[in-house]
């Protein structure tokens, strides 16, 4: 199992979050993500390597810009 941790810009309230979420979900080999809207932070497990260019795709397909810290 790997954690990865990204910091989310544009983040304001719990949509937010269940936007990202349900994007982020959608990563193969994702079992357990973490979004911090307070923070701007995401944080993310992988049954196997993050693959970075897929979890930086979907949140900026949820409308949102990140990168991994």
């Amino acid at each position: 199992m790997t954690t990865a941790t990204y910091e989310v810009k544009g983040m304001t309230c719990t949509h937010c979050v269940g936007s990202v979420t349900a994007e982020v979900e959608t990563v193969e080999g994702i079992r357990v993500l973490n979004v911090d809207v307070d923070a701007g932070r995401l944080e993310v497990e992988s049954s196997a390597e993050v693959d970075d260019a897929a979890v930086l795709a979907a949140v900026e397909e949820a409308g949102y810009e990140a990168s991994r810290l």
